[in-house]
């Protein structure tokens, strides 16, 4: 499960103002918060904040990522991130800066350590607290006739009795990630605090292929993954299995009755006639 930690959040009045160098120095030194929240003054109350994120699935560090974004006025406008390795604008002032800013290779290398020295360094005790207090899920993948569509098929990943709440749950064919037909309930509470979710894929089967419902939450270490037989639909499965039980217990009646049959025969006894 993707997991976003936050343990620290700072402000100061808009009454308070720096200069654009301070404030690129104090957003740089944010790295020891898990968010830093900068306040600049401006007339019309606009805001302008930092958020330092650590994005993983396990303490693992090819399973970690570290972002460092910038907003202005609720709008990121420049990001960097350890799988690129650099900053990133997303408007005209942040490419600009984002220019200006990969330029520097110390810079450059002082953030792409962020990932190992200050997520890397943490994550064991996220972890390890997360763990302690979530429920593992229960999954169900099964086949049912859609009520309408384009496909024939549709299959079903139900979910059960996980905690907390935030789940992610995906559809895998032959190893790609299915994005389209794919339907979802929100997280549904059980009245146990525990929840459950279902989702739905429409599909069109193909001969020799692999789809896989995978789940991430918290409570996983790594994603639950369950692969679907597509060799017979469950509800045919069913009709054989209730079609093969009848068949076995009138094979049993049958030779019952037969086995009756010759030993009442065996009993009889021949009177010879007259005429």
């Amino acid at each position: 499960m993707t997991l976003f930690w936050f343990l620290q959040q700072l402000s100061v009045p808009l009454s308070q103002c720096w200069s654009k160098s301070e404030l690129r120095n104090m957003a740089s030194s944010s790295v020891s918060f898990w968010i830093l929240l900068i306040t600049v003054c401006s007339t019309d109350g606009f805001r302008h904040y930092t958020t330092d994120v650590c994005d993983f699935n396990s303490t693992e560090l090819k399973d970690i990522e570290y972002i460092s974004s910038y907003y202005y006025n609720k709008k990121e406008f420049i990001r960097f991130s350890s799988s690129l390795g650099e900053y990133v604008g997303y408007t005209e002032f942040g490419v600009k800066n984002a220019e200006a800013w990969n330029k520097d290779q110390a810079e450059l290398s002082a953030m792409r350590a962020q990932k190992e020295t200050y997520c890397q360094h943490n994550i064991g005790n996220w972890y390890s607290n997360v763990l302690s207090k979530s429920v593992k899920p229960t999954i169900r993948l099964y086949s049912t006739t859609p009520p309408s569509g384009r496909h024939p098929s549709m299959l079903v990943c139900s979910v059960y009795n996980f905690y907390p709440k935030t789940i992610k749950v995906s559809w895998f064919r032959d190893g790609k990630e299915v994005t389209s037909d794919v339907t979802s309930t929100e997280e549904m509470e059980n009245g146990n605090w525990y929840y459950q979710i279902h989702s739905h894929l429409e599909y069109t089967p193909r001969s020799g292929e692999k789809i896989s419902c995978v789940v991430e939450h918290a409570s996983l270490k790594e994603p639950l993954r369950t692969d679907w037989d597509p060799s017979m639909p469950e509800s045919e499965r069913n009709k054989i299995a209730i079609g093969a039980s009848g068949l076995v217990l009138g094979l049993v009646l049958s030779l019952a009755g037969f086995i009756y049959y010759k030993r009442k025969a065996r009993g009889r006894t021949l009177v010879p006639t007259t005429n």
